[in-house]
């Protein structure tokens, strides 16, 4: 009933595929992406927030904006390494859901200062980490409203262009995340870790390095190193922490498990799959000819997939 009421209407649903079939993977996508907002509704409802709702409301869909972007970032791969073709078909979704979380944040801010225009953008002025995740939210706004076909078709080889801005916004909101953070800085220092994962890994891509297990196993560990890093540098520039104390804190299983190591055991999911899907046939029979499974050109590299309801 609903999905012919949105075609007679032509609104596009999220859980459907180009042919107007469900699609299960895009409705366990699509159940993802609302449950966190649906979660937050419930638990304000509930008074489960704490002394402040509206900041804690404000730190959580900052902080699931940041996921859904590392998510949607996290697509090419899992299409490439795990060989999942069907994966590509829920980036546009994870998109427009990081789009509508950064959204959420900023208006939350704004209740949260008595919906005061003015004292709102004079506050996103003058304090950096605010200016900074306001313009990764300009970014971001400019990437939904450019994700219809009509868009695609109207910039043309600039849409490309403007969506591979999608690598800086993500630096943005990570600099936003740790100077919002303050003191505690773990969970930036993780999603700063899986950038650099994901990044890595199109390095990899741009510079044609091998895709075998040994390679992603080295990029795993890479990764975790330089999480732990980054977090060492993070506290002696901030706070003064010698770095070797930080350091040495990943050494450390008595307390919680540092961000490094997290790194580390998302990374070693990436030689696991590339282990469990075998290597690739060079050449695959095809209607008696041979077809070179390479020669499928990747998706392009943008936050999210251009908005059609055949998407």
């Amino acid at each position: 009933m609903i999905d012919r009421l949105a075609t007679t209407l032509g609104i596009p649903l999220p859980w459907l595929d180009r042919a107007g079939r469900l699609s299960w993977l895009k409705l366990a996508v699509f159940a993802g992406c609302i449950a966190p907002a649906l979660y937050l509704a419930a638990a304000y409802r509930l008074d489960a927030l704490g002394a402040k709702p509206i900041t804690a409301l404000i730190h959580a869909t900052g902080e699931w904006t940041v996921r859904f972007l590392l998510f949607s970032l996290a697509i090419s791969p899992l299409r490439r390494i795990a060989d999942w073709p069907k994966v590509i078909g829920v980036r546009r979704m994870l998109g427009i859901t990081v789009m509508a979380y950064a959204v959420a944040h900023l208006t939350l801010y704004a209740v949260d200062q008595n919906l005061i225009l003015t004292k709102v953008v004079l506050e996103i002025a003058l304090r950096l980490y605010l200016t900074i995740g306001f313009v990764a939210l300009i970014g971001l706004i400019a990437l939904g409203l450019t994700s219809t076909d009509a868009a695609v078709r109207n910039l043309g080889p600039n849409w490309h262009r403007l969506h591979r801005l999608v690598y800086t916004i993500a630096v943005l909101a990570l600099v936003h995340y740790f100077l919002q953070s303050k003191i505690d800085v773990t969970d930036p220092v993780f999603s700063a870790g899986l950038f650099l994962l994901l990044m890595g890994w199109r390095v990899m891509r741009r510079f044609k390095w091998p895709e075998r297990p040994w390679s992603l196993l080295l990029l795993a560990i890479l990764a975790g190193l330089a999480t732990a890093g980054l977090e060492a540098a993070w506290y002696g520039l901030a706070s003064g922490v010698p770095a070797s104390l930080v350091l040495a804190a990943n050494l450390d299983f008595s307390g919680p498990i540092r961000p490094a190591w997290w790194v580390l055991a998302i990374g070693l999911s990436l030689p696991a799959m590339a282990l469990v899907r075998g290597p690739r046939s060079a050449s695959r029979p095809t209607g008696g000819r041979m077809v070179s499974p390479t020669r499928r050109p990747p998706p392009q590299e943008a936050l999210p997939e251009p908005l059609s309801p055949r998407a």
